[in-house]
């Protein structure tokens, strides 16, 4: 798996977390939600993402994004 697939792949397990968390715990989960969502525009225009960075780290092959 790439770098690329796993960012999304964890972006969008977390938005779906979050989204349960808010859902059945507290609405303040919510505002993960909206981090997440948030961190996914701001690197689809900076192409910096704290996450491809830490899986670059760990051995991740990369992809065509990160």
């Amino acid at each position: 798996m790439s770098i690329d697939r796993a960012v999304l792949a964890f972006a969008g397990l977390m938005i779906l977390l979050s989204l349960l968390l808010g859902l059945y715990v507290s609405p303040y989960w919510y505002w993960f939600t909206a981090f997440v969502g948030a961190n996914l525009l701001q690197s689809a225009f900076t192409g910096f993402c704290p996450l491809a960075f830490v899986l670059r780290r760990l051995g991740v092959q990369p992809g065509a994004a990160f």
